[in-house]
């Protein structure tokens, strides 16, 4: 499915800024949806969207249906009269060159949900839009979620596995008691979820006026502390007690020479398939009511999952485990028509991921920092000659900025030791230059490539060093804390980004 020829940025909205400790989806954000039209760019692709708890990076979601609080817009509530100026005071402090997420959750939390446990003396009207909000949620995500969030706060967050037995295992008057021991709680979590979608739905609205459309994210793979693996632990590969046989992971590879174990509880794909997959039809049905298309991460996986047994430390001992791609991406086609998918197929790729790709015609990933290192893309090679149907980038959120990765001055420098300073060379020998302007001619090749859609990361056109990468990989600390400063995107950036994009065939009116 060929998007038109045209281009974007990554940004997520936590990266934005602003004076509340993380980035929110009200002023900043539009402002932002402006600089794009300026810049000539489309397509905002932003990183999961989903709810996280107390964990910082949006991959380690504790729901894949439910929005993260943390970006709703604290002014929009103030303006509401929900939460008071001085009550809001307290999150100026918090730090504004990054996210400090270890204060900004507990205090950003504290006022959301003040404001959140004051919305039932809202206006009518905007009260019965909060009734269809939840008569349109509930039975399918909204009462599980809020239900879990609630007991999870009582617990102090601890593991469900740690709960109660009856709360652990959803026994029907275990949860019946919860729901009234807890139930100002378990509404006032509806409404900040309501809230914060309002603001998201306004923000699309905004986007799509000035001709810019959301591209969204799903990781393939959820926490074993969620809601979803929670209320259906007969859908995951689990033990009778609700503990992992087999965790999530990546081998070995560019990244990690241990491979990477991210932990996730793997799908009991079989149980999937029996009910026709009706859990992931509503995920993804979920993921089209946010967003206007989806990146779908580690798209390899639903070829194949490396499994590593539960209680390995790396990722070295798995195995791939086959997965029910084919018949998965038909169910949700046929109940989901139209959608529009990009598959992240980076990593190991083997043939049958090659054919589920194909058999769907899913767009593929090119990312240009991988491009150089041999005698770089020349001749066939030359990103000018890749498919339409495929996305380019300059890099991603997981790699370093342009800058960082030529001058490899990052975190990177001692893997990349032997190789750097060839692909820089291919670089040069490429594009010209002294480096000077590399993430510019970067950006231009992105740009002249034949992919029909080209993304850059923010960091890319604001030149940014390591200083602005947003993960490095299979590290924990520091990551996701990337942010921006009103000021920092300039009209010379956006008027040079233009220019490139209509240079190259890619500006729309």
């Amino acid at each position: 499915m060929p998007f038109e020829r045209q281009s974007g940025l990554i940004l997520h909205p936590t990266s934005l800024p602003g004076p509340f400790g993380v980035g929110e989806i009200g002023q900043a954000a539009r402002d932002f949806v402006d600089a794009m039209q300026a810049g000539g760019q489309r397509v905002w692709q932003i990183l999961p969207l989903n709810a996280l708890g107390t964990a910082a990076s949006p991959y380690s979601a504790n729901t894949t249906f439910a929005i993260n609080p943390m970006i709703c817009d604290v002014a929009e509530l103030i303006a509401m009269g929900l939460v008071s100026s001085d009550e809001a005071a307290p999150l100026r402090a918090l730090a504004e060159d990054h996210v400090d997420f270890a204060a900004a959750i507990p205090a950003r939390d504290a006022v959301l949900m003040q404001a959140a446990r004051r919305f039932a003396a809202a206006p009518g009207a905007l009260l019965d839009e909060f009734a269809a909000y939840k008569a349109t949620h509930d039975g399918v995500w909204l009462d599980d979620y809020a239900l879990w969030e609630a007991l999870s706060r009582s617990y102090q967050r601890d593991w469900w596995l740690n709960w109660p037995a009856g709360e652990r295992n959803r026994e029907p008057e275990a949860l019946a008691a919860a729901r009234t021991r807890l139930a100002d709680e378990i509404e006032a979590i509806k409404a900040l979820q309501f809230l914060t979608e309002r603001q998201w739905q306004a923000l699309r609205d905004y986007a799509r006026a000035r001709g810019v459309w959301i591209l969204g994210d799903m990781a393939i793979f959820v926490a074993h502390d969620s809601a979803e693996v929670w209320a259906a632990r007969h859908q995951f590969k689990l033990d009778a007690d609700g503990h992992q046989t087999v965790q999530a992971g990546v081998p070995p590879d560019y990244f990690s020479a241990t491979g990477q174990l991210w932990g996730n509880p793997i799908y009991d794909w079989d149980a999937m398939q029996a009910d026709g997959f009706q859990w992931w039809i509503a995920r993804v049905r979920r993921l089209r009511q946010l967003t206007d298309a989806v990146r779908i991460d580690h798209f390899r996986g639903f070829a194949a999952c490396w499994e590593t047994p539960a209680g390995e430390t790396t990722a070295i001992n798995g195995t791939w485990v086959p997965a029910p791609g084919h018949a998965l991406f038909e169910a949700i086609f046929q109940a989901l028509p139209g959608i529009d998918v990009i598959a992240e197929d980076l990593g190991l790729i083997t043939p049958d991921v090659e054919e589920l790709l194909a058999a769907f015609d899913f767009p593929g990933l090119k990312v240009l920092q991988f491009e150089f290192g041999g005698h770089g893309p020349h001749g066939e090679r030359h990103p000018y000659h890749y498919k339409p149907n495929s996305v380019t980038y300059t890099g991603t959120h997981d790699t370093d900025t342009t800058v960082g990765w030529f001058h490899n001055n990052g975190h990177d420098r001692e893997a990349r030791r032997n190789d750097a300073a060839r692909e820089a060379a291919n670089v040069l020998g490429l594009l010209g230059g002294d480096g000077s302007d590399v993430h510019w001619r970067m950006i231009g090749l992105a740009l002249e490539s034949g992919s029909n859609l080209a993304i850059m990361p923010l960091q890319d056109v604001m030149g940014l060093g390591p200083e602005g990468r947003m993960n490095i990989p299979g590290t924990i600390h520091g990551n996701w804390q990337w942010r921006y400063r009103d000021g920092d995107i300039t009209p010379v950036m956006l008027d040079r980004l233009r220019t490139l994009t209509e240079r190259h065939g890619r500006l729309h009116a």
